[in-house]
């Protein structure tokens, strides 16, 4: 195995997010590229991202391998490669080597964690609603929600979304009508409503920065999928379980 990427902020910013929901987890590395799908510690969380073969200047995989890492571990050198520089990833023994070129080259590696997980069924779900946003309303509407409330309610009908958080005392909320500017697709046969943590959504909405466009799917009281999609670079989805009704 043998992958390179001359500019690696596609890598660095999705394990950047990543690596605040989960911290140790199995990438996979077969002929569609660089996979991960993993719940978080807590089982209130998952995530399934995808760095596509075609976002990589040279990706040579003969066969699948299974790679266990630390996440932190992991980030911490990305962070040390600039804009400009070249970053290679091998795995000539029981370590991950990277190799990172520009101002001379560099040398990294960093162990293989035997990680014994299994892969949430989340291939079963099946959402009710479906919602397209431009990311920044949904930035927007975390940034917002968490100054009122620890979570989010999430609604929708055949012609409404809506977003709200209340606590005791105060309350915010967005409502976008279809068609209107920022909501971009919008299907719901019926009305759905569930609630989420906040505390989860601030982390998964960081995403925004990978693409200007979010798809929001979700049921009543059922699980919460936000989809981010970089056309032939990289897909990072999140499941968010649901919170019991107040």
């Amino acid at each position: 195995m043998k992958v390179t990427l001359n500019n690696a902020d596609v890598l660095k910013n999705s394990v950047g997010i990543i690596s605040e929901i989960i911290d140790e987890a199995i990438f996979s590395f077969d002929a569609n590229g660089m996979s991960l799908l993993s719940p978080d510690r807590n089982m209130v969380a998952v995530v399934d991202f995808k760095l596509l073969s075609t976002a990589f200047d040279e990706y040579k995989v003969d066969s699948e391998v299974k790679i266990g890492l630390n996440l932190p571990n992991l980030l911490s050198i990305l962070k040390r490669v600039k804009g400009n520089e070249k970053i290679t990833l091998s795995m000539p023994k029981n370590k991950l080597e990277m190799v990172v070129e520009g101002s001379g080259k560099r040398k990294f590696e960093i162990p293989v964690l035997d990680i014994k997980r299994d892969k949430p069924p989340i291939e079963q779900l099946a959402f009710p609603g479906k919602v397209d946003l431009e990311s920044s309303v949904l930035e927007d509407s975390i940034e917002d929600a968490t100054i009122i409330g620890d979570s989010a309610i999430f609604e929708a009908d055949p012609n409404t979304f809506k977003i709200s958080s209340k606590s005791d005392t105060s309350l915010w909320e967005l409502t976008m009508q279809k068609g209107e500017q920022g909501l971009l697709n919008l299907e719901a046969k019926e009305n759905i409503k569930a609630r989420y943590q906040l505390e989860y959504l601030k982390k998964m909405a960081k995403a925004c920065k990978l693409s200007k466009q979010v798809t929001v799917e979700f049921g009543t009281d059922y699980p919460l999928r936000l989809s981010f999609k970089e056309i032939d670079k990289v897909n990072l989805n999140f499941i968010l379980a649901p919170l019991s009704e107040e």
